[in-house]
């Protein structure tokens, strides 16, 4: 996806004005610590103009006390606002995408209407031919085409989108480059996969996810803390023998409370999920972001995700006194009527022969059977998976003692072996061939750095799945896994207090993409997988999850050292500002202006001016994020603590006293 640099002149006039926008007060509610401090800088202000209106007070301080409060309201939206932007110029693009579709649906009588896409309908089959945009998310019901996704993904290569298997999905907006495809309609008006990828890159959908909500908890009561304190200081001050003026107490309150992390939280949040669309993936919600960053497991489905696939036919392997030709002819009409690729690439292996019968009756593949196969003219033939075959009867014992030492031997080879069967017989098997993507055993090694342990899902038996895993580096295997052991196993890892991740592209990885912490699906695979996951991955590429979980863990620990940096900063801040106002009361207070303040008003002005700029200073680093670089826990956390908590310890005291200077030479206090 085309991205707009991070102060591109483009985004920083909209967010601006957003800023602006951003003060009306039901909005500001959304941040307590922000609201707060535009409630003081209200009161500040109808103070200023009676102070104005009467000739008392001290005009041009608390002119500019007033000028710095607003100041800070508006830089904490103005970096909300440029998180937001950075999505909404990709945003128009889609939309605008979306708007010109057009729809050709097939009527009852079997003729195709052109209307618009926003008028089709869950359940509606349309055509798209060469050169046509896919008005609607859905699934391929007949047909093989070419489909060019660069609109989504941002690949300008071409993938092919077919009937049946795990290629079926198709995505509104994509175009058809080649042949033509009949697809079903899958999406309600308004919730397709357009729709929610438009929501998501405007920031629209965001929630706050749970550690978030939680730390604008903490801030909260932070805020409230200091207003009850704050609130009882004219008492004090009086018992004291002397007063305090109203716009010093907002002063110091807006000094005390944590604006600076209130103020780029949200910017934190909307970015994380910003650098996960710049990898072309889309999270559906900020919990799934968090989650990334904490997952100890992670589980994938090996078709597709680990190896490229396609499983292709290359050998029938016949059992002792059964003529190949049974063999080939058997599992070619097994097979004719299966449309996933492994099925068409037995027949293409096998050759020409007969045709299915028009009375022939089909035995379709399901995940628990893993059997399918044809019963035409007297002949009932099975093909699958070798166990789930030999489950189908009583074949004799050297027949499956032979048969599993073939199966075996294609198993060692890192195959796949599907036993045949007909009329009760064993025939022998097919050897099927996968192929491991490539690099997919170094991105391994870099999750095991992480600290993440590898576990291969797969339907094939241990032989095969013991090859491909060894082939792969993953950590572990589950081997003859239905939707039901998936299930189990990631619950069980759940109960031991790990956070799971899942890849997967099937219809029947559904369930445990929904059951996983962390649920990314291949933008490849069924529409089923796509709804399950709560992340969908446009490039269909399952080591990205490395990228995943390094964002992750990069926003997690943005907002921790944010957190640190802004609590660290405020130690500064009250070395400058207490100092300033109870000296008068106490005296021996002066011993802590250990910056040497011009005046108790500089010193104040500084205090604030400082509080509103180190706002938009974080910004690019809310933006950008804090590096991620694999090693223990321990040893980023002491990293992270030296520099931004010793950082944001020195950087106030350095930045008051420039400021003090200049407020001080200008007169301004």
């Amino acid at each position: 996806m085309a991205r707009s640099g991070m102060f591109d002149p483009a985004l920083m006039a909209p967010a601006a004005r957003d800023a602006f926008v951003k003060l009306d007060p039901r909005t500001l509610a959304r941040n307590p610590v922000m609201f707060a401090t535009a409630v003081v800088a209200a009161a500040a202000t109808l103070i200023l103009f009676h102070h104005l209106a009467t000739g008392t007070g001290d005009l041009l301080f608390e002119g500019q006390l007033v000028i710095w409060l607003w100041v800070t309201v508006l830089f904490g939206n103005f970096a909300e606002a440029l998180a937001e932007g950075r999505g909404k110029a990709q945003a128009a693009s889609l939309r605008a995408t979306k708007d010109q579709l057009v729809a050709l649906r097939i009527g009852k009588g079997g003729t195709a209407e052109e209307i618009p896409a926003t008028q089709l309908k869950r359940g509606d089959v349309v055509v798209v031919v060469a050169g046509q945009q896919i008005p609607a998310d859905g699934e391929v019901v007949s047909g093989v085409a070419s489909v060019n996704e660069a609109a989504i993904t941002g690949e300008s290569a071409p993938v092919i989108r077919e009937a049946g298997g795990d290629r079926s999905a198709v995505t509104a907006g994509t175009t058809v480059i080649s042949d033509q495809l009949h697809i079903k309609v899958t999406a309600e008006p308004g919730s397709g996969f357009l729709d929610r990828m438009i929501a998501l890159v405007e920031g629209a959908s965001r929630q706050k996810t749970p550690n978030e909500i939680a730390l604008t908890v903490l801030l909260t009561g932070l805020t409230l803390v200091f207003l009850i304190a704050v609130g009882t200081l004219p008492a004090f001050a009086v018992y004291a023998g002397g007063s305090i003026a109203v716009p010093v107490l907002i002063a110091l309150f807006v000094a005390l409370i944590p604006t600076t992390i209130s103020g780029l939280l949200s910017a934190i949040g909307i970015a994380g999920m910003d650098r996960l669309i710049r990898f072309n993936v889309l999270a559906k919600s900020g919990r799934a972001v968090e989650a990334a960053g904490d997952i100890g497991t992670l589980l994938l489905d090996k078709t597709g995700t680990i190896t490229i696939g396609d499983r292709q036919a290359s050998e029938f392997v016949a059992l002792t006194g059964v003529a190949e030709s049974d063999l080939i002819s058997a599992a070619r009409l097994a097979s004719l009527a299966d449309e996933t690729p492994e099925g068409r690439s037995i027949v293409m292996l096998a050759g020409a022969g007969d045709p299915l019968a028009a009375d022939a009756e089909v035995v379709g593949f399901t995940a628990q059977t893993r059997v399918s196969g044809i019963d035409q003219q007297g002949r009932s033939i099975r093909k699958g998976a070798v166990d789930a075959v030999l489950r189908l009867g009583a074949f004799p014992d050297g027949a499956v003692s032979e048969l599993r030492q073939i199966t075996d031997r294609i198993a060692q080879a890192g195959g796949t072996p599907l036993a045949v069967t007909e009329n009760g017989r064993l025939l022998g098997a097919v050897h099927l061939k996968d192929i491991v993507k490539a690099g997919i055993r170094e991105r391994f090694v870099e999750l095991r750095r992480m600290g993440i342990r590898t576990v291969m899902i797969t339907g094939d038996n241990p032989l095969t799945a013991a090859a491909i895993a060894a082939e792969a580096g993953v950590d572990d295997f589950l081997a003859e896994a239905t939707p039901e052991d998936k299930l189990a196993y990631i619950r069980k890892e759940q109960a031991e207090g790990k956070l799971v991740a899942m890849c997967g592209d099937g219809t029947n990885d559904a369930p445990a993409l929904a059951q996983s912490d962390v649920g990314v699906a291949m933008n490849t695979g069924t529409q089923a997988a796509r709804e399950a996951g709560n992340m969908v991955d446009l490039d269909s590429d399952p080591t990205k999850l490395i990228e995943v979980v390094g964002i992750g863990k990069q926003l997690l620990m943005t907002r921790g050292a944010l957190t640190t940096f802004s609590i660290a900063n405020d130690v500064a801040k009250y070395f400058a500002i207490l100092p300033a106002i109870f000296v008068v009361l106490y005296p021996g207070l002066g011993a802590l202006n250990v910056m040497g303040l011009a005046s108790p008003n500089s010193a104040i002005l500084s205090a604030i001016i400082f509080n509103a700029l180190i706002i938009p200073v974080l910004v690019p680093l809310a933006l950008k994020g804090v590096a991620y670089r694999p090693m223990p826990a321990a040893s980023q956390l002491l990293r992270n603590l030296a520099i931004y908590g010793l950082g944001g310890v020195i950087a106030p005291f350095i930045g008051i006293k420039l400021i003090d200077l200049a407020v001080a030479g200008l007169g301004l206090a």
